[in-house]
């Protein structure tokens, strides 16, 4: 079957919600070990079945948020999956007090019972308004921007397709889009911050009704560590601040050099060389094919995966009217299928996102067959094999970008470098956010214009003021639907420079081992992972430093002005 075959059907939550409440009684029935097994696979069958119904949903309304049908679909699901949220609390609950423990652990490891430790933390009836209002807020927030129709020059568009704009060659170009893009925030400053300033509220009211000081403990709990800590990770914030950002400042400078412009401003940043970013040199469907080549030559596996998803149909590539902005790649458990969803428009960020999905997808491909909650890592470890894919394709890049290849390799490195800094930026933001939930919404602009200039100290917005004062984070779109996720990003790419490293010396052998990740799928946490595969753990003090020092070597090699 296509993606546009699958079929959807509304589903029968009475049901399911009588077919759950059959099997939790049956659970405490002291059943023996297999009848208890074959009881926890008829829950996966139905959680997986929910699960594909409301990834259809909210994959379809994502591709036209102006489609009502699945725009009403979707509140269905937002209004009643945390009423749902009871049954998979009373299924952890039965897990944790089953008297098979020690069997059921032997079955499936250890990590299922620590996560539905965290379920039975995170979780109470009480909350159920509040996880509905968040669910609301995020749809609101998406539509919002989705909707966005900005004139410009001889056009009109969408948030995406104002992108290849930002880094046009005339300078002027490039700071008159960047200013029409932040006057259409600054012409829904209102709305946003009265859909922050909910969200706030409700994640903190949550927080507070579950026994928590406030929302940064039960952030961390809902995204699943298990292994580290806020402390772990303002470690590693400061690591980033004392060994990357120095070597960040000085890619700035060299990147004004580059360009031929002295001091550069916030909209000349987005340009990197002075004849043009590098541009894949086809459309959406030669990229596709160029990808298929690429995959096919990489490994029978990655071979299989790549003829999988283009067999059925399951990439949805191009920006267009209606669509949300963005990419990401989601799973469908009754067609064993993922799915990738992007917005192509002409720029370097096409391949990035091709590739960086497809590590998704081929990572969730590779252990569709694990139990649901195995099928994926926690976000920082699924985001390890989004970031590795993207250098894992190197050997091919040329294929993509044919003589902009040496401009895209230098970019591409020095671009995922010159992220971790902005990454770090959000997860300190929010901290202080959920920290001190009563900020006003100028307290919060404030905030984030400190932690800004703290990690982007190059970063001068010239004579946009609404920026200026702290709204850049308005776009960043974690920041509203997942707090304290972006973090992740950063994480794996520090992971991922190390396949970086290894695929630079051996690039089968990187290869090798970064598809034996893949098929680990989430069997085990963040750190056990990287232990699995011997890699260094971002936590640990002088791992940031360790890591650098290759790849600062590699772009100090190269003459970047000859680009």
């Amino acid at each position: 079957m296509k993606f546009s075959e699958f079929t959807y059907e509304r589903p029968d939550l009475e049901q399911y919600k009588a077919q759950m409440t059959d099997i939790l009684n049956k659970m405490k029935d002291t059943p023996t070990v297999g009848e208890e097994l074959a009881l926890i696979k008829s829950v996966f069958d139905l959680q997986d079945e929910l699960s594909t119904m409301a990834g259809l949903v909210s994959t379809r309304h994502s591709i036209d948020t102006r489609d009502e049908f699945y725009e009403k679909e979707q509140q269905f699901f937002n209004e009643n999956i945390p009423h749902l949220q009871q049954y998979d609390q009373q299924f952890s609950i039965a897990l944790l007090e089953s008297k098979n423990r020690k069997a059921l652990e032997q079955e499936f490891g250890t990590l299922l019972f620590d996560q539905a430790e965290l379920q039975r933390k995170t979780f109470s009836e009480e909350i159920i308004p509040e996880l509905q209002l968040e669910n609301k807020l995020s749809m609101e927030y998406q539509k919002l921007l989705s909707s966005a129709k900005i004139e410009f020059k001889d056009g009109t568009y969408n948030l995406s397709q104002m992108r290849p704009f930002t880094q046009d060659l005339d300078r002027q170009t490039r700071h008159d889009a960047q200013l029409v893009v932040s006057k259409w925030f600054e012409d829904h400053e209102k709305e946003i911050d009265d859909i922050y300033d909910k969200m706030v509220e409700a994640r903190h009211s949550m927080a507070i009704k579950l026994g928590y000081e406030n929302y940064v403990q039960l952030g961390y709990d809902k995204l699943g560590r298990t292994d580290y800590n806020w402390k772990d990770v303002k470690t590693y914030r400061d690591q980033i601040y004392q060994d990357v950002v120095p070597v960040v400042n000085e890619l700035a400078e060299r990147k004004g050099k580059r360009i031929g412009i002295d001091n550069p401003k916030s909209y000349d940043l987005t340009l990197s060389f002075l004849d043009g970013n590098p541009t894949p040199k086809g459309d959406s469907k030669w990229q596709l094919n160029v990808a298929k080549t690429m995959y096919e030559e990489m490994s029978p596996k990655t071979g299989e995966f790549i003829n999988f998803m283009i067999d059925k149909e399951l990439l949805e590539l191009d920006a267009k009217e209606g669509k949300s902005g963005g990419g990401y790649c989601t799973y469908f458990p009754t067609f064993e299928t993922p799915f990738i969803f992007a917005n192509f428009n002409g720029t370097s960020g096409d391949v990035d996102v091709l590739t960086h999905e497809a590590g998704h997808a081929f990572q969730v491909y590779s252990s569709r067959h694990n139990i649901p909650v195995y099928r994926w890592p926690t976000l920082e470890a699924a985001e390890i094999h989004s970031m590795s894919m993207e250098f894992l394709a190197w050997p091919w890049i040329d294929g993509f970008f044919k003589e902009d290849t040496p401009k895209y390799k230098f970019d591409h490195l020095a671009s995922a470098l010159s992220f971790l800094p902005y990454g770090v930026a959000v997860d300190e933001f929010q901290h202080g956010i959920y920290e001190n939930p009563k900020l006003t919404p100028d307290e919060r602009k404030t905030l984030w214009r400190s932690i800004e200039k703290k990690y982007l100290p190059f970063k001068d917005y010239d004579d946009d003021a609404f920026l200026d004062k702290g709204t850049f984070w308005y776009r960043q779109g974690h920041i509203f639907g997942v707090p304290f996720y972006y973090i992740d990003y950063t994480l794996a790419q520090v992971v991922a420079f190390q396949y970086w490293i290894k695929s630079q010396e051996n690039h089968s052998k990187a290869l090798e081992e970064y598809i034996a990740l893949c098929e680990r799928g989430g069997s085990k946490s963040f750190v056990a992972l990287l232990d699995s595969a011997s890699l260094e753990n971002p936590f640990i003090q002088g791992t940031v430093s360790k890591i650098v020092k290759p790849i600062k070597a590699y772009l100090d090699g190269i003459d970047d002005t000859t680009l």
